[in-house]
């Protein structure tokens, strides 16, 4: 009877634990709700990001059994409209010491690969590095004939071993003129990307190579290279070569022949998609329709800091998505990203501010656009109790964000990059548009058509939910969107 009734006391409590935690999952303290973050435990890279059969999937790295980095194995989770997030069980799951790196995923409807044809269904095909810990890296793949909810490991695997420690994040795309699979590979210690052909997904031959180049100041990481639109130039199209210098990011423009990547952005400069310390890792979706621009996720966190940042039953978050593309300034291709439409569709109050200088929010969930004028002094806008400082001078044409008052998160390396500032590259109007994304511990600022974008993590010891303008800066009239959380 002892024995049934230890049984019963534990059950209980478990139901308890469940419970207690179900009425506390995402109301933690710092917890994002418009941006993506798995229910637990640890993530990282975005990986694999596909679209099919009207859903968005998005596979990242993940640590099933904790909020540190660790046993790294394929989370996912599923949207109809990229902003509402359902999570689904580890969809490709570390075996036994080979963790399951960051990779990308194909849809095979021509059968290329030879899985699932008996079945009718074409396959999603996951491509990723197989690591070995301080021994080997190689890329796997695996397939899957339900909509990416399970996978099954090819049993050739590895499709391509160099015999090296380092060697990973396999970027796959099929390229229609050439009839041919390319994958982007990363030597992150070499700083050079390799770029191989296939025409089944198993067997890969060396094509060609780039690098090192730009930045070269940490390891190169996460490459993707893909064809986006010309802004104000229907059917035009340029290539991006886009990877992660840690940890930071960077990118290339130019153009791909099938064979090689030709850079035609000036050497002597650098490139980043955003200009913030914590954005990572972003890669794009492959299988869009041919009507939709590229979408592109990333990794909101930066590694000198990663695992420290405070959190509650999770850690780790995603960029919202955005879309984009690319336009001539100057002598320079510059990366346009925007937020994805879909943002602006959210149905939640909506409100515009005609004088106010200090907006106070509900609470720290909400967008705000408004618009500076170029003509008059330097202008300067704060959120929260001066966590983060927005600074822009028209004079010099420089933005500036600032999260070096912020108090939440006491550590040096956080600190240390706490200051973040670039020149807006494009002519400047009468006006300069800004549109600031808050979520809680998140924030992201677009400035004009998406030239400059700066992603930061700010903690604040109370809350970001006001804004406040500073001086003579005559914002008004302000849009104020309030957003909620997104969770099925």
């Amino acid at each position: 009877m002892m024995y049934l009734r230890k049984i019963f006391i534990a059950i209980s409590f478990f139901f308890f634990c469940s419970a207690l935690s179900a009425q506390t999952l995402f109301k933690e303290k710092y917890r994002p709700q418009y941006h993506f973050t798995p229910d637990k435990n640890w993530t990282n890279d975005p990986n694999g990001l596909i679209y099919y059969n009207g859903e968005y999937h998005l596979f990242f790295q993940h640590n099933p059994f904790g909020n540190q980095w660790g046993h790294m194995s394929w989370g996912h989770a599923v949207s109809s409209d990229l902003i509402r997030w359902k999570e689904l069980a580890v969809a490709i799951p570390e075996e036994g010491n080979v963790g399951i790196f960051s990779g990308s995923a194909v849809m095979d409807p021509f059968f290329t690969s030879g899985f699932g044809k008996e079945k009718g269904k074409a396959p999603m095909v996951a491509i990723y590095t197989a690591d070995v810990p301080n021994s080997n890296q190689s890329q796997h793949i695996a397939y899957s004939l339900d909509s990416g909810r399970t996978f099954t490991k090819f049993s050739g695997n590895p499709v391509l071993d160099l015999g090296q420690k380092d060697f990973r994040d396999p970027k796959v795309f099929w390229h229609q003129p050439t009839q041919k699979w390319v994958m982007s590979v990363m030597l992150p210690l070499e700083k050079k990307v390799q770029f191989y052909s296939s025409k089944t997904l198993k067997a890969w031959n060396l094509m060609s190579s780039f690098g090192p180049a730009g930045d070269t100041s940490g390891i190169w990481e996460c490459p993707d290279l893909f064809r986006v639109p010309v802004d104000g130039a229907p059917g035009k199209h340029k290539w991006v070569f886009m990877m992660s210098p840690s940890p930071y990011m960077q990118y290339f423009i130019g153009e791909f022949d099938g064979t090689k990547f030709i850079n035609e952005s000036n050497p002597s400069r650098i490139f980043r998609p955003d200009y913030g310390p914590d954005y990572y890792a972003a890669v794009t979706y492959n299988n869009l329709p041919a009507s939709f621009n590229p979408v592109s996720i990333g990794w909101v966190n930066n590694w000198n800091y990663a695992g420290a940042v405070p959190a509650g039953q999770w850690r780790g978050t995603m960029s919202i998505p955005r879309t984009l593309s690319v336009r001539k300034i100057g002598n320079d291709w510059i990366l346009l990203q925007n937020p994805a439409d879909e943002l602006y569709t959210l149905q939640k109050k909506d409100t515009i501010i005609t004088s106010d200088k200090l907006i106070k929010q509900e609470d720290a969930s909400f967008m705000a656009e408004w618009e500076w004028k170029t003509s008059t002094g330097s202008k300067e806008v704060s959120l929260g109790d001066k966590d983060l400082m927005i600074r822009f001078n028209p004079e010099t044409r420089e933005i500036s964000v600032d999260r070096s008052l912020s108090k939440g998160f006491k550590n040096d390396a956080y600190q240390r990059l706490s200051v973040f500032k670039s020149v807006f590259p494009g002519e400047l109007s009468e006006k300069l548009r800004f549109r600031l994304f808050v979520d809680e511990s998140i924030v992201e600022l677009f400035v004009g058509n998406g030239e400059l974008v700066f992603t930061s993590q700010v903690f604040s010891e109370k809350t970001l939910s006001t804004l406040q303008f500073q001086g003579s800066a005559e914002p008004f009239p302000v849009r104020i969107k309030d957003l909620g959380t997104y969770r099925d």
